[in-house]
């Protein structure tokens, strides 16, 4: 920790900020703002009643209007603070509101019915975090099926990626053979192939392969990506061609080689790949919902945009399984984040 405070606090002037220091704090605290506060904005209208979230303006933290049990009555009644004629304060309970009057009572003496307009009450409110948001959809909706299908494909989709990725970036990289270089060109150029344009041709192979309603019509489509190509053939590149001769020559055959030596070395850009393969297939949901129509099958992106009903759309609920979606990405990341700046740092250094 203390070397993290030598880090945070060092200036470039001798023991005072000078005009860089202040640029440089500025811009990093900005960004910060803008990277984290929607995270914290979620986070906090995750715990927010359906209420709350429609409240304008907006609060920040999760109110809740305070209640309280009134004597002679079944059901908590919420309380709000009243301006009374002569401009005390008094802090009562609403029974009912009939159009611009609000029929209140005092908790103390629930005999008096006192009648005021609804101008001059203000409501009482506290923190209080809804935990129900969270629990509730475990309840009523599938999250759980969600979950698991979510976990099925992201998991089986990276292992493909990797394997299928890996072998094209090993050929690319380490074999000499004619056509090499026009081969990687032509995998690059798919990267300007907008994903509209194959959509309706891989629709219909997975059609006729029969893998509608079928996790593997998800997971087998996008395993080979470009991108994956060309950031393990570029790291590939950087391992010596002496250590594969010496495996060679030791009668390690190419399959041995591949898997005992080149893997090993390419793990900081495996893991780099991994980050990226299990971001795209978590938070994929257009191809999902076009090879998928049976509830038991969707994945937890379907599966939230479910959530929204033909008049009412329950947000609560919806920015609780946001949040929920939101956990394993940031724990793959939290694991292999230390392998991803060696991972790109070191891509394409020979």
């Amino acid at each position: 920790m203390t070397g993290i405070g030598e880090f945070l606090t060092r200036t470039r002037g001798r023991g005072r900020l000078d005009g860089s220091d202040i640029l440089t704090y500025a811009y990093l605290a900005l960004g910060t703002a803008l990277m984290f506060l929607p995270v914290l904005w979620l986070v906090f209208s995750s715990f927010k009643t359906q209420a709350a979230l429609l409240r304008f303006p907006p609060d920040l933290l999760p109110y809740d209007q305070k209640s309280v049990m009134v004597e002679g009555y079944d059901q908590p009644l919420p309380l709000f603070n009243v301006t009374m004629p002569d401009g005390s304060v008094r802090q009562l309970a609403q029974v009912r509101r009939v159009g611009l009057e609000g029929q209140m009572v005092d908790p103390a003496n629930p005999g008096e019915i006192i009648k005021v307009s609804i101008n001059d009450r203000e409501e009482v409110r506290t923190v209080r975090l809804a935990w129900e948001n969270y629990t509730e959809p475990l309840q009523r909706f599938n999250f759980l099926v969600y979950l698991r299908n979510s976990v099925v494909v992201t998991v089986a989709a990276t292992v493909i990626t990797l394997l299928i990725n890996s072998m094209a970036a090993f050929a690319l990289a380490k074999y000499e053979f004619r056509g090499s270089t026009f081969i990687f060109l032509v995998i690059i150029s798919t990267l300007m192939i907008p994903i509209s344009v194959i959509l309706v041709p891989v629709f219909l192979v997975i059609t006729g392969i029969g893998w509608n309603n079928n996790l593997w019509g998800v997971i087998v489509p996008g395993a080979a990506t470009p991108t994956g190509v060309f950031l393990l053939r570029q790291y590939m590149l950087t391992i010596p061609d002496e250590l594969l001769d010496s495996a060679r020559i030791d009668g390690a055959s190419e399959w041995r080689v591949y898997w005992q030596l080149i893997m090993p070395l390419s793990a900081p850009a495996l893991a780099v790949l991994a980050i990226f393969s299990v971001m795209w297939r978590w938070n994929d949901f257009l191809w999902p919902l076009i090879v998928l129509s049976r509830s038991e099958l969707f994945t937890l992106q379907v599966g939230l945009a479910s959530f929204q009903g033909e008049l009412n759309t329950p947000w609560n609920y919806v920015l609780a399984m946001t949040v929920m979606t939101l956990l394993p990405i940031t724990l793959v990341f939290a694991v292999l984040q230390r392998f991803i700046t060696t991972g790109i740092a070191t891509t394409g250094m020979k």
